[in-house]
């Protein structure tokens, strides 16, 4: 029985990463708690504006976006979607045409080719937003696939050339640091550092204090918090889909099969038979430009 279990976590390996999102999604508040934080902003730059203005967003590593019907509501001027998987952008396709939504976009490609360099952060913003800057860019778990030593690049391009005079950046990404034992950072700290070498230095609570030291946003509210998700589902394939999306495989980390009968079988010995949930800790980072009155979080 342990052994047919096991092969279902090793052959689930295989999925998209739209398609562990979405049993993420479901079995986990994480959208929920993405889309409260999101709310805030929104009623944050909804306050700086007038009631009939309306306003664009851009939503980077947008996936399938569960968050969709929250800003194609919100954002009448404009919803651009960029994500680098097809089939996610496929699914977002099919219901644009099917509701008729047509202020909303898909652009296929990857944020750190289009963002990391002032030159290709000005040809996108005339070739794909037409010249008109974004009241709106979210990046919602979607920072894990570019470095730390990038963020400054990437977040000055898009501040500077994207976001237009009053707007707000929204990110989201699980802390790199946990003293609880069944967390997602501890479980990816222990197999990426013992298979690679690698330990999650990502933190967007230290990349605030980073970039109050940039004069470029020496202006801006920049603001973070942290939240507390928990996820289970009774359903062992499932609940590994969702493993190796947090374990960051084969997009970052290519674990050869030894390694990942190992990883199968630690899930199944000491969550799977405990029942124990996986628990994210998450961080908020926004940063708010030009608003003029206090931002929410």
């Amino acid at each position: 029985m342990k052994k047919k279990i096991i092969e279902l976590g090793l052959k689930v390996a295989d999925s998209k990463v739209f398609q562990e999102d979405k049993i993420w999604s479901r079995y986990s508040r994480d959208k929920v708690d993405i889309g409260e934080s999101l709310l805030r902003v929104i009623r944050t730059l909804s306050k700086a504006f007038a009631l009939s203005k309306d306003m664009s967003a851009l939503s980077i590593g947008s996936s399938n976006e569960p968050q969709f019907r929250l800003l194609e509501t919100a954002f009448r001027k404009g919803l651009y979607l960029l994500d680098i998987e097809k089939e996610a952008l496929d699914v977002v396709q099919e219901r644009i045409h099917r509701q008729c939504t047509d202020h909303v976009r898909t652009i296929l490609g990857d944020y750190n080719k289009l963002f990391l360099t002032s030159k290709e952060t000005a040809r996108f913003l005339k070739s794909r937003l037409g010249g008109e800057k974004i009241n709106l860019i979210t990046l919602h778990h979607c920072l894990y696939y570019c470095e730390q030593s990038s963020w400054v690049a990437l977040f000055e391009n898009l501040y500077r050339q994207i976001l237009a005079p009053k707007a707000a950046i929204h990110a989201v990404l699980m802390a790199s640091e946990s003293d609880e034992p069944y967390t997602a950072g501890r479980l990816y700290n222990y197999f990426a550092g013992k298979f690679f070498g690698h330990r999650n230095n990502q933190s967007l609570r230290r990349f605030k204090s980073e970039l109050r030291h940039k004069r470029l946003f020496k202006k801006a509210q920049i603001l973070t918090k942290r939240s507390r998700v928990r996820f289970f589902v009774d359903d062992f394939e499932k609940f590994m889909a969702v493993i190796w999306m947090i374990l960051l495989y084969p997009e970052v980390h290519r674990y050869n099969l030894q390694q990942r009968e190992e990883i199968v079988e630690f899930i199944y010995d000491n969550f799977w038979q405990k029942k124990k949930p996986l628990i994210q800790l998450q961080d908020h980072l926004v940063i708010y430009r030009g608003l003029g009155l206090k931002g929410l979080i």
